[in-house]
């Protein structure tokens, strides 16, 4: 069950004790600050309860001439290795068995119904008991322990793969790697735990597939009850945040404080909304709702303050961005920023062109950058942010189809922040392999960057959800 935190810190504080999903769930009173200037963060973070994973010790009886040796003390090595697993995955669970045999194997599967998903570690060749597990249907790390697991870890990591099974394998010197991996059953265990709010006016019932496919629970909320949500706002506290955003900014161009001031009682109603609701991100058909006058108040503020924040804002009701921003914070620890790309072979670059952005590209935590206040491109009302983001950064970006179990991925490295009056405000450029990019296109145009280099825990998680993955910068 999520627990449930009340913090009482100024935003500064907030920011350096927050950090991704391990994050407590954080709503505080509609009061203002004796302690500082600046507004208490509302963002609500929901903390999730921890992966519960079976580890499965795979080798054949002592005594028998084999690898990794004969009267291998395989108790001391589990030992070392459970020792070492717990320490270097404080958020899983672990339920440790043996298997000599597919049989008792068969009997681990029988008892672990609720299991997250499994990690087998082969301690040594042909006890055969991997093949059962990898068939189970759960997620499986399958790990080599060097000189001991290799013969059986290749030969069914091949069988794996020919099959397309939910199971990935480790086979590296450097424990990080095995770690590395066993944790996105963290990742895995928080996708299941989620909900996400999506302001809108039609019907969503065909994103059920994201519960059944990535985890997360998609919750409607009409335009009627935001409304009221925003009307309930306190008005104080809202022009506090427009006081913050605009002290902060490196300046003003278009917006009027009005429209500053509005964005921040939308802020306020977001959070309130999804606090009230339990979900840990929300997405808005914004331009559907602000241009039929259902609100009168852009969300691009707001968003931008949630992800520096540590939660998840995402733009236009999309559930497909907002599974992917969601899923990268709770692996990464960082902001998502959706995009609509722009490619440039010319130059080799790709442009992430939006209206919303945070400024803290490394987690709340991490440096910000420097941001200006603008109008909303397409229609130059209400306030949105034009993000100065860092330069000379390796960036990934990804976009997951729910409903298709597709995943499309690209990196690349941040080259400028492009100044064009053209398009959406934000405008960040990536050196990439932009002309394979651009023949590769598939699934829509929005996409999800996040500062860092991360295609590799991105395939590895994907194979473990079962999403096919198109790595659309590669021929």
């Amino acid at each position: 069950m999520e627990k449930e935190h009340i913090c009482r810190m100024d935003r500064r504080r907030f920011l350096q004790a927050a950090g991704g999903a391990a994050a407590c769930y954080s709503l505080l009173p509609f009061t203002k600050s004796i302690v500082s200037a600046d507004p208490l963060s509302r963002t609500p973070i929901f903390s999730k309860p921890k992966a519960d994973v079976t580890l499965v010790f795979t080798h054949i009886p002592p005594g028998t001439p084999t690898w990794p040796m004969k009267n291998y003390d395989y108790d001391a090595r589990k030992k070392e290795l459970t020792d070492k697993l717990v320490k270097g995955c404080p958020n899983i669970n672990f339920t440790v068995k043996t298997a000599h045999n597919s049989e008792e194997a068969q009997t681990i599967i029988k008892e672990s119904e609720n299991t997250d998903g499994y990690v087998v570690y082969l301690l040594g060749i042909w006890p055969g008991a991997c093949v059962p597990i990898l068939h189970s249907g759960k997620p499986v790390v399958m790990v080599d322990d060097l000189f001991a697991g290799s013969g059986e870890a290749l030969i069914h990591t091949g069988g794996a793969n020919r099959e397309n099974l939910p199971s990935i394998t480790v086979s590296s010197s450097d424990f990080n790697d095995v770690t590395g991996a066993v944790n996105l059953f963290v990742v895995i265990r928080s996708l299941k735990e989620s909900k996400i709010l999506d302001v809108v006016d039609y019907d969503v019932s065909g994103w059920a597939a994201a519960e059944k496919n990535i985890g997360p629970k998609v919750i409607k909320m009409s335009f009627q009850e935001l409304d009221q949500y925003y009307k309930a706002t306190n008005e104080d506290e809202a022009n506090e945040w427009a006081d913050f955003w605009i002290k902060n900014a490196k300046k003003v161009v278009e917006p009027t404080r009005k429209d500053i001031f509005d964005g921040a009682k939308m802020y306020l109603a977001l959070c309130r909304a999804c606090a009230d609701k339990r979900c840990d991100a929300v997405s808005v058909d914004c331009l559907g709702g602000f241009y039929s006058g259902r609100i009168t108040a852009y969300p691009c503020l707001g968003f931008f303050q949630m992800n520096n924040d540590g939660g998840t804002g995402v733009c236009e009701g999309d559930i497909n961005s907002t599974c992917t921003q969601l899923m990268m914070r709770y692996l990464t620890g960082r902001p998502g920023y959706v995009s609509d790309p722009v490619i440039d072979t010319a130059r080799s670059e790709i442009i992430y062109a939006h209206c919303v952005c945070h400024n803290r590209a490394f987690g709340p935590k991490g440096k910000s950058n420097p941001y200006v206040i603008r109008s909303h491109r397409e229609d130059d009302k209400g306030a949105s942010v034009q993000s100065l983001l860092p330069i000379g950064e390796p960036v990934t970006t990804l976009e997951i189809d729910v409903r298709g179990k597709r995943m499309v991925i690209h990196t690349g490295k941040t080259t400028r922040n492009v100044d064009e009056p053209k398009a959406c405000r934000t405008k960040l450029a990536a050196k990439t392999n932009a002309e394979t990019i651009l023949n590769n296109w598939d699934m829509g145009w929005h996409r999800v960057t996040v500062f860092g280099d991360w295609r590799k825990q991105c395939l590895q998680l994907a194979r473990l959800l079962g999403i096919s993955v198109k790595e659309e910068d590669k021929a």
